[in-house]
């Protein structure tokens, strides 16, 4: 079996297993450079483009490399967008809610609230309308998209104060992630700050920001977020499954081989098998470890996860009225949801329940 047979045939699994890159010595070699939009010393969201550049670089007998460059590096941690846009780098790792500054659809290719779980966006990206829509979006940009890590449900965030009442939330200044999310907060009076995580900090520490949201137990602990703030939410209806994605220039993609094609597709698939699959395991080690130092660990109560229903509800109706593109990418993911939910009713939901209820 030849190298193009092997990877299209076998796929990524059948490779590695047997222990086999296949060398594409007759190709000249490929040198990429991928933005992220995240520091270093973040090993989950970093990370996974390291492991897909290791990946690539394995797959092609070290023919095909990528250099990743931390937020701040090659460019600013939200610049990746302009930057695949005018042809400066051939690849991103980001979250594409980013960037919804130059179309709000772009938060659907990341998490909305009240949207789609880690699992269930997988399979409305890959076997229902979502890559398509986003991607004929994203080609407006000059790029495409395949998913890199998926954080699962999200934290709701850190608090120097309880919230006690949406009314809690008017004038709190506060980092969030962007899109419909910040403009549902901002309905229930939140002042929203979208800022890199490695300036959060400082601003929480200083008291120029009186809250942060932004990922979950592990990476939050890392960030320090535990020091400078006492309260620590669950029950946030706003990421779901959040899906980091690396954004891939066309006009770059086009001039590999098709064997380049193959392996950058098949790298981004152990990516984000390998860091969807860390998060779960290394975030409830953390939320332990956090909770006997002193972190609050609250919920939301019922009548904050209304008011941001009802927000959220306001801000979908505005864009659909007026955003053609984000009206259909907004209704076939809702329609593909509705029947997630009741596949869930009769699935997930009861035997989690089940499993939270008896001692193991």
């Amino acid at each position: 079996m030849d190298r193009r047979s092997l990877i299209k045939n076998a796929g990524i699994a059948g490779v590695l297993a047997a222990g086999v890159a296949p060398a594409v010595h007759a190709q000249a070699a490929v040198r990429w450079r991928m933005a992220t939009s995240f520091p270093k010393s973040l090993e989950t969201l970093h990370g996974v483009g390291v492991k897909f550049s290791e990946t690539v670089k394995a797959l092609s007998g070290g023919k095909f490399e990528v250099s990743v460059h931390a937020a701040g590096e090659l460019m600013p941690a939200f610049g990746i967008v302009d930057a695949l846009s005018e042809d400066t780098i051939e690849m991103g790792l980001t979250a594409a809610y980013y960037y919804t500054g130059k179309d709000p659809a772009f938060a659907f290719s990341c998490a909305v609230p009240f949207g789609l779980t880690a699992g269930q966006t997988q399979a409305w990206k890959e076997h229902g309308n979502g890559r398509k829509l986003l991607n004929e979006l994203f080609a407006k940009y000059n790029f495409q998209s395949l998913s890199a890590l998926n954080t699962g449900t999200q934290m709701g965030g850190w608090y120097r104060k309880e919230i006690k009442s949406p009314e809690d939330f008017k004038g709190l200044k506060m980092r969030l992630g962007g899109g419909v999310f910040g403009e549902s907060m901002a309905k229930l009076g939140v002042v929203a700050q979208n800022m890199p995580a490695g300036e959060v900090y400082q601003a929480l520490e200083k008291g120029t920001l009186d809250a942060v949201e932004f990922v979950g137990p592990y990476d939050d602990e890392k960030l320090g977020y535990n020091k400078v703030a006492k309260y620590y939410y669950y029950g946030a209806w706003w990421e779901g499954g959040a899906d980091l994605e690396f954004f891939i220039n066309n006009k770059a993609l086009a001039k590999l081989s098709p064997e380049n094609q193959a392996i950058v597709k098949a790298a981004a698939a152990v990516a984000y098998n390998d860091g969807t699959s860390k998060y779960l395991s290394l975030n409830p080690i953390s939320l332990k470890r956090m909770v006997g130092s002193g972190t609050q660990l609250k919920p939301f109560p019922k009548t904050v996860i209304d008011a941001g229903f009802k927000a959220a509800q306001e801000v979908y109706a505005e864009h659909s009225a007026k955003e053609a593109t984000f009206k259909k990418i907004f209704e076939d993911l809702r329609a593909f949801q509705r029947d997630q939910i009741l596949w869930n009713r009769i699935s997930e939901l009861p035997f989690l329940q089940t499993m939270s209820s008896v001692k193991i």
